[in-house]
């Protein structure tokens, strides 16, 4: 079997979760199936819930993964009911690799990327939201909205009123070689941030994480490392804002000027001060990694 591409922070994955034994890892986004290989082929002790809403990455992950079938749950399904529909395992880590895989980039048939012939970016293609309709029926109001929110477009408004003013568009293809010719050119492409907008928006990807989180605190899973892979700000600024709020130890209102709750609700400990990167290495074997940014915590 071909394998298409290598995790990204590969080996600072396989170390976070190197003593965890008999017990269960889940693997929110399971996508290619790298990172679920190596921690089952480094330990023979652990079990695995490889989860993803594609059905096609999770298809391949299966024949990837065959040979340790007798240790590996598979879910397809959004990650944010996960931990609810598991919570009678015995759960010992939680790894989300966050946003698009490489198998949804490199299918021009899936509408991610700027060659495709199709407008789509669907990660479930069984739900009816795609890019078609965000692109070719929101109202400009909604496409500055997402562009600004999801993406922080500098020009938001400009994108979203040429976009309603020449639509439809047929294609990802077509919208890329669109904004290529009537935006300001810069380092990236100028459809890279309007399409991270897009995808955000067809897929609720922000949502999504945030319901992970609350689920996860809701459980507090005893002893349970959490690593989070994000490649953009927004779900970087959702991942602090929950590792932060576990490691508080009182709980009351600010304006309560004594502390009433006990001061003893702190969840864990934030493992990674700060992010951990991928090397210089890293970066130039696989450039898609270059954004990635590993935080870990640890529950009590």
């Amino acid at each position: 079997m071909q394998i298409p591409h290598v995790p990204v922070l590969y080996d600072e994955i396989l170390n976070t979760f190197k003593n965890i034994n008999n017990s269960y890892i889940i693997d929110c986004t399971i996508g290619f199936g790298g990172h679920s290989f190596g921690l089952l082929s480094r330990n023979k002790t652990i079990n695995m819930i490889c989860n993803d809403q594609d059905k096609e990455a999770l298809e391949f992950s299966k024949l990837r993964l065959e040979q340790f079938k007798s240790r590996i749950i598979f879910n397809q399904g959004n990650f944010k009911n996960l931990l609810e529909d598991y919570k009678q395992y015995d759960i010992k880590g939680i790894l989300a690799d966050i946003g698009v895989s490489s198998l949804q980039l490199d299918k021009t048939q899936r509408g991610f990327g700027f060659t495709s012939e199709v407008l789509d970016m669907r990660m479930n293609q069984n739900q009816t939201l795609d890019a078609n309709i965000v692109v070719n029926t929101y109202s400009q109001n909604d496409l500055e909205r997402i562009f600004k929110d999801y993406a922080q477009v500098r020009e938001y408004k400009k994108v979203a009123s040429l976009i309603v003013n020449n639509r439809p568009f047929a294609s990802s293809k077509q919208l890329a070689d669109f904004l290529l010719k009537n935006m300001y050119k810069k380092k990236l492409h100028p459809a890279t941030l309007p399409f991270q907008a897009i995808r955000i928006e067809v897929n609720d990807e922000l949502g999504v994480l945030n319901s992970l989180f609350r689920s996860i605190e809701t459980l507090k899973p005893r002893n349970c490392l959490i690593a989070i892979i994000s490649f953009h700000s927004l779900e970087d600024k959702i991942v602090k804002k929950y590792f932060k709020k576990w490691t508080q130890s009182c709980n009351c209102p600010r304006i309560v000027y004594k502390c009433e709750c006990g001061n003893n609700n702190a969840l864990g400990r934030i493992l990674t001060k700060k992010p951990i990167i991928p090397t210089t290495k890293e970066i130039k074997q696989n450039i898609r990694s270059r954004s990635s940014k590993l935080r870990i915590f640890k529950f009590d």
